[in-house]
């Protein structure tokens, strides 16, 4: 059966991007996105990849400022033409779960959230925004929820990358999903037995990563060493929070990171996070978590076994946690045994299983219907 791959937006090499490139391998196809940044993608899984675009490829700095088009997404997706695909299958965090389809196709939506700022982050977005545009932007997103919702039924089935989002999906949209865990390529993370003394974070620095609270909580622990990569808008902030036992080095290569990560006491993550693939690549080098006790972080991390939590998003809890942390032993080995079940391999077979039960199950009732 001929099929057709959906995704958002194709700028940048993340963890949806990864997803993606995964579900390509199983079932290559052409790609329909918003936009495509194909210099920033040289050498990635898409360079020589089929991709279609829509008109908002061709509008002024689309490729970074595609955002600023937010309220043009649901009109854009919905122009793509997949009349001749029998098999849809969507990797939806915005609209791509809102391509029009007909009613012989199968339109499979892996979900890696519900449209987050148009729903559970809608007051966080708005926060900052004032006056006029303001106004604007509680319209558009409003028009955004209304569609999201009307385009539902373009969906034949979900599948979600957590329990967590699986929650948020029923929440939102009414509608069960199966869970399939997001490929983590634990192979290429390098395993230590033996661990330094410094604790690490790796993240985007954006506000709901928390990267801030976790710098100004080992300002509170002079004795303790902190090491942050990353880097972002909130640069800033968190470099006024950090003391002379944190230190920041900004973006680094992926070797870079899995060296640190290989090395660390343990891996610090701050976030409510929808899956967080940062958490198991530290667990695949062995490398014990101190996670934020929400999200799915409660499913990648064991407790006691992989890692220990912190209840709430605040300096003092963490740094509880933190010392909580070292008066207990792990074991590298557990650990790393834990990461690798999240491996590519396994994503890859579910993820065939999922679709091909799901085209037996379209096939069988098109045909039933036909008598």
């Amino acid at each position: 059966m001929k099929s057709a791959l959906v995704y958002d937006w194709l700028v940048t090499m993340g963890g949806g991007e990864k997803t993606l490139a995964a579900i390509a391998e199983v079932y290559p196809a052409p790609i329909y996105t918003l936009v495509h940044d194909a210099k920033r993608l040289k050498g990635s899984p898409f360079e020589d990849a089929c991709v279609q675009t829509s008109f908002l490829q061709k509008f002024p700095l689309a490729l970074r400022y595609y955002r600023h088009y937010l309220p043009l997404f649901p009109l854009a997706i919905e122009q793509f033409d997949l009349s001749s695909h029998d098999v849809i299958i969507s990797t939806s965090h915005a609209v791509a779960k809102g391509v029009l389809t007909q009613p012989y196709q199968l339109h499979l939506c892996y979900c890696l959230t519900p449209m987050r700022y148009a729903w559970d982050l809608t007051h966080r977005y708005l926060d900052g925004v004032q006056g006029i545009q303001k106004t604007i932007a509680k319209a558009a997103l409003h028009y955004l929820r209304n569609w999201d919702i009307a385009s539902l039924g373009r969906v034949d089935h979900f599948a979600a990358i957590s329990h967590y989002i699986a929650r948020r999906i029923k929440k939102v949209y009414g509608r069960e999903s199966m869970v399939i865990y997001p490929p983590v390529d634990t192979d290429l993370m390098p395993f230590r037995q033996k661990k330094e003394e410094y604790y690490l974070t790796v993240s985007r620095m954006v506000p709901y990563k928390k990267i801030d609270m976790i710098v100004e909580a080992f300002s509170q622990m002079p004795e303790k060493k902190l090491i942050v990569i990353g880097d972002g808008p909130e640069m800033k902030k968190v470099k006024s929070k950090a003391s002379q036992n944190v230190e920041i080095l900004g973006q680094q290569s992926d070797a870079m990171v899995r060296e640190y990560m290989s090395k660390a006491k343990a891996f610090l993550f701050a976030a409510e996070e929808d899956f967080g693939i940062v958490v198991v690549e530290a667990q695949a080098c062995g490398t014990p978590v101190i996670a934020y006790g929400k999200g799915a972080a409660l499913e990648t991390v064991i407790e006691e076994k992989t890692g220990t939590f912190f209840r709430e998003q605040t300096v003092s809890s963490l740094c509880d946690a933190v010392r909580q942390f070292e008066q207990k032993e792990f074991d590298p080995d557990e650990i790393r045994r834990h990461a690798l079940f999240f491996n590519r391999t396994r994503f890859k077979n579910e993820f065939k299983q999922f679709v091909e039960r799901k085209i037996e199950e379209h096939y069988e009732s098109h045909h039933s219907c036909r008598r």
